[in-house]
């Protein structure tokens, strides 16, 4: 697989037009297979897909062709597709009187709602005909879970320049080609770079700069507004499949790039990064995560989840159908990867999101930085989320307590208040703020937190609430006045409540 030629993309507007006019789209896919059969391909079952694909139509042969990688009849792909541009461009070849595709092909809706496609390696794009199970070593991948989470998680304000490291199959740099006015993308692999020129071009969208390495090697001393990778993050003996394995110790290569992150990202700019990272043992994993922050830069890490070294080495043996081998050589491989995490010391693999954001109070010194577990659901896309983060970051740095109860609130949209307590008691044992957007806190608040929250609407300073909710429950003001700007700090640190801004 890894060492064919692929397809050039010189005449990919009209392989575009024909896979439009024939709803070889994301929305086409969904009308023609029904929703079962759809998400039976993010499962890798195709029994579904093939049985609603058995007609005649141009939409039926090609997800037959591109997406299920099953030949199809000549006269059928004739009628589907420019079939002597596409043969002789290297998208599919003909053998007797068949057609099969090369290349994987699956239509992917932008964010507001643009026709794409991401092009990768046959049975390698997620929802595809086989699933990953690959060990080709140069094999590139189409979009996955952890494609559309970075994808979600990206600040996406207009920008100068972004870089895509470690692009694969071009996904977020498809993304970033929307609202960069120039985009570069890396690779280590050569044939990755391939696969993003195509999936750009079939795509409709702006070629970007592609340049072959590892890491920041490719760009030198360059700096971007927007870095965004989905690296070769997993924790692995050895590198023996380029697409997933660091190939460097343990979460090495995570941490590098998130240390020379600092050095390329211009003031106010953004860096994105999905990361595996150790939990060793004897250390506490939100300090060691904390020495990987550059120096001028802000800050948020959220792990998403945790495995043990068992469940973890499972997963990835897996992934490269490993589990389909040999008993005897699955079990020496198994055995490998448990050597590595004992030798580490690793007891467990964490793995989540990291951003960075170059700030002059971080060059002063005064970074923000927030390192905290979140395994729960949240609301996708994040990234104007992960952009009000910062800026209550910003905010809160400015202000200290005086400034906090002079300051004006308004309760954030879509949070709820519950109570809980024993049915027909005359107070709740407690209250809970909850948000419905975003990254779905809830917090629980006492009787104060919960009044305060309930009045702000922005036209009262903190302070003049305070002073009546302490008049309406006997408390002494001063004494209200003392204790509360902490808990009013961390509702705006967690998005509850939102500052505004002085009038005029």
């Amino acid at each position: 697989m890894s060492t064919t030629s692929l397809p050039v993309p010189d005449r990919s507007p009209r392989l575009r037009e024909a896979l439009l006019a024939a709803a070889f789209t994301a929305d086409g896919l969904l009308d023609l297979l029904g929703a079962p059969a759809y998400a039976a391909l993010a499962r890798s079952e195709t029994v579904p897909a093939l049985r609603a694909t058995r007609g005649d139509a141009p939409l039926d042969t090609l997800v037959r062709l591109f997406l299920l990688q099953q030949p199809v009849p000549y006269e059928r792909a004739a009628a589907a597709l420019p079939l002597a541009e596409c043969a002789e461009d290297g998208w599919v070849t003909r053998v007797g009187d068949e057609v099969r595709a090369t290349v994987d092909v699956r239509p992917y809706s932008g964010p507001e709602g643009q026709d794409w496609y991401i092009v990768s390696d046959l049975g390698c794009a997620v929802g595809g005909a086989g699933g990953i199970g690959s060990r080709e070593e140069g094999v590139v991948l189409g979009v996955g879970g952890a494609s559309t989470t970075l994808a979600g998680i990206t600040v996406r304000t207009p920008v100068a320049s972004a870089l895509d490291v470690g692009t694969g199959s071009g996904i977020q740099a498809l993304h970033a080609s929307q609202h960069a006015s120039r985009v570069t993308a890396t690779d280590l692999n050569p044939r990755a770079l391939d696969f993003s020129r195509l999936t750009l071009a079939l795509s409709g969208v702006a070629p970007a700069e592609l340049r072959q390495g590892s890491l920041y090697e490719p760009v030198g001393t360059e700096t971007y507004d927007l870095i965004v990778s989905n690296p070769p993050f997993v924790i692995s003996p050895g590198a023996r499949l380029t697409y997933r394995d660091g190939g460097m110790g343990g979460d090495d290569l995570c941490r590098t790039l998130v240390q020379q992150t600092g050095d390329r990202l211009n003031e106010g700019g953004y860096a994105h990064f999905l990361a595996n990272w150790q939990h060793v043992e004897g250390e506490d994993w939100q300090s060691r995560l904390s020495a990987w922050v550059p120096f001028g830069c802000d800050a948020w890490i959220v792990q998403r989840e945790v495995q043990d070294v068992t469940q973890y080495a499972e997963l990835w043996l897996r992934d490269s159908g490993d589990h389909r081998t040999d008993p005897a050589e699955y079990a020496a491989r198994y055995d490998a990867w448990l050597d590595e995490f004992e030798a580490r010391k690793t007891k467990g693999v964490g793995f989540g999101w990291i951003t960075l954001r170059k700030s002059a109070a971080a060059a002063a010194g005064n970074p923000s930085v927030v390192i905290e577990e979140w395994p729960h659901a949240v609301e996708q896309p994040l990234g104007p989320a992960v952009e009000a983060h910062f800026a209550r970051q910003d905010y809160l740095r400015e202000q200290d307590d005086a400034a906090l109860l002079a300051g004006h609130f308004t309760l954030a949209a879509e949070v709820v208040q519950e109570q809980v307590g024993l049915p027909g008691a005359e107070d709740p044992e407690h209250v809970v703020l909850r948000q419905h957007r975003g990254m779905r806190r809830a917090t629980k608040v006492d009787a104060v937190g919960a009044g305060f929250a309930g009045v702000c609407d922005g036209t009262l300073p903190a302070g003049r609430i305070l002073d009546a909710i302490a008049q309406l429950m006997n408390e002494d003001p001063v004494l209200l006045r003392d204790r509360t700007p902490q808990a009013i700090r961390l509702l705006v640190e967690e998005g509850f409540l939102e500052p505004v801004p002085p009038a005029g």
